[in-house]
């Protein structure tokens, strides 16, 4: 089978624990995605909220490095523009993406979005749960949206072919940029807020939005997003959200954006060698091959290769 996955936090910890992609300890190794076909994973470096704003930096750096070093090393093409997904599959069925998950890597000035080019970052998450100089996260209580200076980083990321991520954006933030962007954003690891009532899932109208503009919902493995009740989470519930979405007019919208390494799972999944078991489930429940092909992996590959165009 073929896996598109836009958004898991192994970077992350390969970083912060100074392991490598084949740790036995992640939800994600080369090793366990061996039975894949084709497989092209978007790899985050977490900026966390309070982190010490001199450690921003050399954070980055140690992960843009660190990631790149991994991918020579496991096989693994690192591609430095969506467009080259399409020759790349061709040699090589196992690529990677770098992506930022929290807008707190810019510290405020415009400049630093030169620096995410220069690294190929394709993907910037806005802000994480909390306010940074870009706007307000989906856990706080303030009721602003984007800053000045985020309505300014939004235009530059857009010029510099950065996909704007709006997953842990504050409802306000999410409309802000929906009302001033020029090209289709995305939420790389939400699930539907309908389903399961937890700030971090998006509403009907976010969901449709997103749909309206061209961008894509990956469906996040996190059970506290997955249920109301997160003991009782499942794959089951993984379900319940993408049929959600489907009934929203997402057939070309949903994908997959498990969280690998940065949530707690449901118990009846372990980890990216479980993708099998969740198609398995799906086709269970009258899911054609054709609709889980889009599901898992051409609708995020079709968005990425027309984002550059």
């Amino acid at each position: 089978m073929q896996l598109f996955d836009l958004h898991c936090d192994t970077l992350y910890r390969a970083v912060n624990e100074n392991k490598t992609f084949n740790c036995g300890e992640f939800h994600i190794t080369v090793e366990k995605a061996k039975f894949l076909k084709k497989w092209t994973q978007c790899f985050a470096i977490w900026i966390p909220d309070d982190i010490n704003p001199n450690s921003i930096q050399p954070l980055f750096d140690k992960a843009y490095n660190s990631l790149n070093n991994q991918c020579k090393t496991n096989d693994l093409n690192l591609c430095s523009k969506f467009s080259d997904l399409n020759e790349n599959y061709v040699t090589n069925a196992r690529n990677g993406f770098f992506t930022v998950e929290n807008g707190k890597v810019l510290q405020g000035d415009l400049k630093n979005i030169k620096k995410l080019k220069q690294c190929n970052v394709k993907i910037l998450t806005l802000t994480w749960n909390s306010d940074n100089e870009i706007g307000t996260g989906a856990l706080t209580k303030s009721k602003k949206g984007l800053t000045e200076f985020g309505r300014q980083a939004v235009k530059e990321l857009e010029k510099s072919k950065i996909v704007v991520d709006l997953s842990h954006a504050s409802e306000n933030t999410f409309y802000d940029v929906a009302e001033i962007s020029e090209r289709p954003f995305i939420a790389t690891h939400s699930n539907s807020k309908a389903v399961t009532n937890h700030l971090r899932n998006l509403t009907d109208e976010q969901f449709r939005i997103i749909v309206k503009n061209g961008g894509i919902v990956g469906i996040n493995f996190y059970k506290g997003f997955l249920n109301n009740n997160a003991d009782k989470a499942s794959i089951s519930d993984i379900i319940k959200h993408t049929e959600h979405f489907l009934s929203l007019g997402g057939e070309n919208s949903v994908a997959i954006g498990s969280d690998f390494d940065g949530c707690d799972l449901p118990n009846d999944i372990k980890g990216i060698e479980s993708i099998g078991d969740i198609y398995e489930a799906f086709l269970k429940e009258n899911y054609s091959e054709a609709l889980l092909s889009k599901l898992f992996f051409k609708n995020a590959y079709n968005f990425c290769e027309n984002f550059d165009n």
